[in-house]
């Protein structure tokens, strides 16, 4: 009689601990991903001009570009690619295409899913240092 009174409370303890192992994993993901999306690595500075921006994407859609850095005339330009979650970071951006311009930007390393954009640099800001058609 005695091992009949103590099953329920095994099966109990069990279904309990089960939960604990399948919910535990869920919850240090999402702390990870947190994390990872509100601690920068590093914050800078990149000048030059966005040969390319567009926003792509499946089902999450992220504005993704690519800045022509130019160091010298003459030489080939390193190429810096960004992602943009703000859209009106993003429509600031387009109505300054062909122009130089300055990207303020947080690295995030470490995020798993490419949901939040294609790469690690994050542009928070837009700076013009010259406008279209002026050289």
């Amino acid at each position: 009689m005695a091992d009949s009174g103590s099953r329920p409370r095994r099966t109990h303890r069990l279904r309990r601990w089960l939960i604990i192992l399948l919910i535990t994993p869920v919850i240090l993901f999402s702390l990870y991903i947190w994390l990872s999306l509100t601690w920068s690595y590093s914050h800078g500075e990149r000048a030059g001009y966005v040969q390319k921006f567009s926003q792509k994407g499946w089902v999450f859609k992220t504005w993704e570009g690519e800045l022509a850095m130019v160091s010298m005339p003459g030489t080939t330009p390193e190429k810096f690619y960004f992602s943009v979650r703000n859209d009106s970071v993003a429509a600031h951006i387009n109505t300054s295409l062909g122009g130089r311009v300055a990207l303020v930007y947080d690295q995030h390393t470490g995020i798993p899913l490419n949901w939040w954009g294609e790469t690690e640099y994050f542009v928070t800001d837009v700076r013009v240092l010259e406008p279209v058609g002026r050289p």
